[in-house]
């Protein structure tokens, strides 16, 4: 993946006067929506796009891989709002699957912020809002290491999930993202750098041998994790869902990860609710299957607390 820092040094800093440029990209909508499974809420996003093109993102299947960043200048609306709802809120009075004291906003649901952090402050002004409020916690999922994030001082009001699969894997599915084992290197970086650092195994990418490439996953990451952030860890688990539009997207460039991603004989359609037709793998089987996955882990890192599993 070409570094999108280069893109970041030509036309570095967006300028808070761009908000008044004609045609800039400003986020419409600032509603909050209710979450509940990896966030309390999902905030309005910052920006849209990805500059990765992983073979199973729901992305894909909308825009294609042609999918550049577009990077929104209200950002001084958006960091309001979020201000407002997190203010609303007031404390947290009862413990969830997502966190125990803190209202946690999802931050990134339509790209990876790491890589926003390159070419935009957006990213650095959202953690520095996190910082003031006491009861809300800003987090994204990322795959991609940017060395930038380790001087934006989140104090623990921020969650970074990794996300992880076996490297074979992320090696044909996961395009143009950071190498598994980059990622994994910047996790005690992360944490000593004030993030709260929770892992995200995701899509979890059924087919012979999962088990033995998962589970040497696990030693790899108990073996380089320290101390410090195996005390604090939690993880998500999510089993691939895939879609017959993406399949056929995938057709055309990249063939060899639908050998994995569209298996029929262990999958089940299913239409969502905007109408699409989706491929999960089959009732009671992925109970059994998510189940293995979960023990595997306990085995391997019992200290990994389970936060949300699907």
């Amino acid at each position: 993946m070409a570094d999108p820092r280069a893109a970041g040094r030509r036309s570095r800093r967006l300028s808070r006067r761009q908000a008044a440029v004609p045609g800039a990209r400003r986020k419409k909508g600032l509603a909050f929506r209710l979450n509940g499974r990896s966030a309390d809420f999902i905030a309005p996003s910052s920006s849209n796009g990805c500059a990765m093109a992983c073979a199973y993102c729901y992305v894909a299947r909308r825009k294609g891989h042609a999918n550049p960043v577009s990077v929104f200048v209200n950002i001084e609306a958006i960091l309001a709002a979020t201000a407002r709802h997190a203010t609303r809120q007031g404390p947290k009075t009862a413990p969830n699957q997502v966190d125990p004291r803190s209202w946690v906003y999802d931050l990134g649901e339509n790209g990876d912020l790491s890589v926003d952090a390159a070419i935009s402050d957006n990213v650095r002004d959202l953690v520095a809002l996190f910082r003031t409020l006491p009861d809300a916690k800003g987090s994204f999922a990322t795959k991609w290491v940017n060395p930038d994030l380790l001087g934006y001082d989140p104090q623990g009001r921020t969650r970074i999930r990794m996300s992880l699969m076996p490297p074979a894997l992320a090696k044909l599915l996961d395009v143009r993202t950071s190498p598994v084992a980059e990622r994994i290197a910047a996790i005690p970086e992360l944490h000593r750098a004030g993030y709260e650092v929770h892992l995200n195994f995701s899509p979890v990418v059924l087919h012979e041998g999962w088990e033995v490439e998962w589970g040497a996953l696990f030693e790899m990451l108990d073996d380089l994790l320290p101390a410090a952030v195996k005390d604090q860890l939690a993880a998500e688990i999510i089993m691939l869902t895939h879609n017959r539009d993406l399949h056929e997207v995938n057709l055309a460039w990249h063939p060899k990860a639908e050998d994995l991603l569209w298996r029929p004989d262990i999958q089940e359609e299913k239409v969502s609710e905007s109408g699409g037709v989706n491929l999960r793998y089959r009732t009671g089987w992925k109970g059994r299957w998510l189940q293995r996955f979960k023990d595997l882990l306990a085995a391997r890192m019992p200290y990994c607390r389970v936060r949300y599993a699907f």
